[in-house]
């Protein structure tokens, strides 16, 4: 898989953890002339993985909805700008041109992606799955929520129908390859 897109968190408040997990694997993907294709923002975990894949020779394709230029948070290191009017529009062209979509750890931006991309898929729209990057548990309660949905019955068919798990760089290579 050659273009992957990735949903991560804008914050720089977080722990400096996930921004060398952002980073080891922006460095792999433009060492393995990956293409990114994310939210396009000079913020966060979104500029570290950019500027990883930029500076190890991958392509960085940035989906822009129009409140993040008007805030000139744009990102420099784009080979490709696609813009958007809307967070809604972002997410359809964003699974539209990805071969595969990652989480990596994020807030509520992410878990919209994320449930965006899992919702279409179940009713049909594509098949395309998300893959949660879990290193450090990260995702392990929102997994055990979905679990829950599951058990409860709000779930026509089990909920990794439409995603993955990877707990290790390794494992997150293995499923993107």
């Amino acid at each position: 898989m050659e273009k992957i897109g990735i949903f991560c968190s804008a914050a720089a408040n977080i722990d400096k953890m996930y921004f060398e997990s952002a980073r080891q694997i922006g460095e792999w993907m433009g060492k393995t002339g990956k293409t990114l294709i994310y939210g396009g923002a000079d913020l966060g975990l979104m500029e570290c993985v950019a500027r990883a894949v930029k500076e190890n020779g991958g392509k960085v394709i940035g989906v822009v909805p129009t409140k993040l230029e008007e805030k000139g948070r744009v990102c420099t290191f784009l080979d490709e700008v696609i813009h958007t009017h809307n967070l809604s529009e972002r997410k359809d062209i964003m699974t539209e041109k990805s071969d595969i979509l990652v989480a990596l750890p994020g807030g509520i931006g992410t878990l919209d992606e994320i449930f965006h991309v899992m919702a279409a898929a179940s009713i049909g729209y594509h098949r395309k799955k998300v893959i949660f990057y879990n290193e450090y548990g990260f995702y392990d309660e929102l997994l055990k929520t979905l679990k829950t949905l599951e058990d409860k019955g709000f779930a026509r068919q089990p909920f990794s129908t439409y995603y993955e798990i990877a707990n290790t760089p390794e494992e997150l290579k293995e499923k993107i390859n």
